[in-house]
Protein backbone atom coordinates (compact mmCIF):
# COMPACT_ATOMS: atom_id res chain seq x y z
CA UNK A 1 0.00 0.00 0.00
CA UNK A 2 1.31 3.64 -0.98
CA UNK A 3 -0.31 7.10 0.38
CA UNK A 4 -1.52 8.87 -2.36
CA UNK A 5 -3.60 11.96 -1.12
CA UNK A 6 -5.89 13.38 1.53
CA UNK A 7 -9.35 15.22 -0.38
CA UNK A 8 -10.92 18.66 1.06
CA UNK A 9 -14.05 19.66 -0.72
CA UNK A 10 -14.17 23.33 -1.05
CA UNK A 11 -16.33 26.25 -1.42
CA UNK A 12 -14.17 29.00 -3.07
CA UNK A 13 -11.11 27.49 -5.10
CA UNK A 14 -9.21 30.99 -5.80
CA UNK A 15 -9.57 31.95 -2.02
CA UNK A 16 -8.57 27.94 -1.21
CA UNK A 17 -5.33 28.42 -3.75
CA UNK A 18 -4.68 31.75 -2.11
CA UNK A 19 -4.33 29.94 1.37
CA UNK A 20 -2.94 26.46 0.32
CA UNK A 21 -0.44 27.73 -1.98
CA UNK A 22 0.12 31.74 -1.16
CA UNK A 23 0.20 31.46 2.63
CA UNK A 24 1.18 27.93 3.05
CA UNK A 25 3.77 27.71 0.51
CA UNK A 26 2.16 24.13 -1.06
CA UNK A 27 2.85 24.15 -4.98
CA UNK A 28 -0.19 23.31 -7.60
CA UNK A 29 1.31 19.81 -8.89
CA UNK A 30 -1.71 18.87 -10.82
CA UNK A 31 -5.26 20.52 -12.04
CA UNK A 32 -8.13 18.52 -13.80
CA UNK A 33 -11.20 20.43 -15.03
CA UNK A 34 -14.17 18.02 -15.16
CA UNK A 35 -17.02 19.31 -17.96
CA UNK A 36 -18.92 16.19 -17.55
CA UNK A 37 -18.78 16.31 -13.89
CA UNK A 38 -18.60 19.60 -13.17
CA UNK A 39 -16.23 18.95 -11.04
CA UNK A 40 -12.36 20.71 -10.73
CA UNK A 41 -9.72 18.93 -8.72
CA UNK A 42 -6.18 20.97 -7.77
CA UNK A 43 -3.47 18.61 -6.12
CA UNK A 44 -0.92 20.20 -3.98
CA UNK A 45 2.06 19.59 -2.03
CA UNK A 46 4.97 20.74 -0.58
CA UNK A 47 8.07 21.68 -2.91
CA UNK A 48 10.09 18.50 -2.68
CA UNK A 49 7.54 16.25 -1.50
CA UNK A 50 4.81 15.44 -4.25
CA UNK A 51 4.19 11.81 -3.24
CA UNK A 52 2.32 14.33 -0.06
CA UNK A 53 -0.46 16.04 -1.73
CA UNK A 54 -3.79 17.34 -0.86
CA UNK A 55 -6.51 16.94 -3.16
CA UNK A 56 -9.03 20.01 -3.26
CA UNK A 57 -12.22 18.98 -5.03
CA UNK A 58 -14.51 22.00 -5.81
CA UNK A 59 -17.91 21.25 -6.95
CA UNK A 60 -18.82 23.70 -9.42
CA UNK A 61 -22.68 23.61 -8.02
CA UNK A 62 -23.37 25.78 -4.97
CA UNK A 63 -23.02 23.28 -1.81
CA UNK A 64 -22.99 24.35 1.78
CA UNK A 65 -20.35 22.77 3.72
CA UNK A 66 -20.05 21.94 7.08
CA UNK A 67 -16.91 22.85 9.60
CA UNK A 68 -15.28 20.13 8.66
CA UNK A 69 -14.71 19.27 12.02
CA UNK A 70 -15.46 15.38 11.08
CA UNK A 71 -12.12 15.15 8.50
CA UNK A 72 -10.01 15.55 11.59
CA UNK A 73 -7.18 18.19 10.16
CA UNK A 74 -4.00 18.69 7.88
CA UNK A 75 -0.77 18.87 9.67
CA UNK A 76 2.59 20.29 8.17
CA UNK A 77 5.79 20.58 9.68
CA UNK A 78 7.44 24.23 10.01
CA UNK A 79 10.87 25.78 10.48
CA UNK A 80 9.91 27.98 12.88
CA UNK A 81 6.45 28.14 13.96
CA UNK A 82 6.42 31.75 15.25
CA UNK A 83 7.69 33.12 12.17
CA UNK A 84 5.34 31.43 10.13
CA UNK A 85 2.24 32.14 12.88
CA UNK A 86 3.57 36.17 12.44
CA UNK A 87 3.47 35.46 8.24
CA UNK A 88 -0.06 34.26 8.27
CA UNK A 89 -1.33 36.74 10.61
CA UNK A 90 0.02 39.04 8.65
CA UNK A 91 -1.63 38.04 5.80
CA UNK A 92 -4.94 38.18 7.45
CA UNK A 93 -5.07 33.90 8.79
CA UNK A 94 -6.90 33.49 12.07
CA UNK A 95 -4.39 31.79 14.43
CA UNK A 96 -7.00 29.53 16.18
CA UNK A 97 -4.75 27.86 18.49
CA UNK A 98 -1.48 30.03 18.95
CA UNK A 99 1.90 28.31 19.36
CA UNK A 100 2.42 29.07 23.18
CA UNK A 101 4.44 26.36 24.00
CA UNK A 102 6.20 27.10 20.49
CA UNK A 103 5.84 23.50 18.83
CA UNK A 104 2.14 23.54 17.66
CA UNK A 105 -0.55 26.03 16.29
CA UNK A 106 -3.95 25.12 14.49
CA UNK A 107 -5.17 27.50 11.77
CA UNK A 108 -8.25 27.00 9.24
CA UNK A 109 -8.78 27.67 5.52
CA UNK A 110 -11.32 29.33 4.01
CA UNK A 111 -13.82 26.74 4.32
CA UNK A 112 -12.81 25.66 8.11
CA UNK A 113 -10.26 23.07 7.80
CA UNK A 114 -8.18 22.82 10.22
CA UNK A 115 -4.46 22.63 9.48
CA UNK A 116 -2.28 22.08 12.17
CA UNK A 117 1.56 23.83 12.52
CA UNK A 118 4.11 21.98 14.10
CA UNK A 119 7.79 22.81 14.65
CA UNK A 120 10.27 20.98 13.30
CA UNK A 121 12.51 19.34 16.18
CA UNK A 122 12.30 20.39 19.40
CA UNK A 123 10.05 23.38 20.73
CA UNK A 124 10.73 26.93 20.67
CA UNK A 125 11.39 28.53 23.68
CA UNK A 126 8.39 30.37 24.68
CA UNK A 127 7.65 33.83 22.99
CA UNK A 128 5.30 37.05 23.29
CA UNK A 129 2.88 37.57 21.93
CA UNK A 130 2.28 33.69 21.66
CA UNK A 131 2.71 32.71 25.47
CA UNK A 132 -0.24 34.86 26.57
CA UNK A 133 -2.31 34.90 23.31
CA UNK A 134 -5.99 33.01 23.69
CA UNK A 135 -7.46 30.61 21.82
CA UNK A 136 -9.83 32.18 18.99
CA UNK A 137 -12.85 29.70 18.05
CA UNK A 138 -11.98 26.23 17.98
CA UNK A 139 -9.87 23.60 15.85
Amino acid sequence: MRYLHTMVRVTDLDASLKFYCDHLGLKNVGRFDVEAGRFTLVFLAPEGQEEAQVELTYNWDAEELDEGRNFGHLAYQVDNIYETCDRLAKAGVTINRPPRDGRMAFIRSPDNVSVELLQAGAPLPAQEPWASMENTGHW
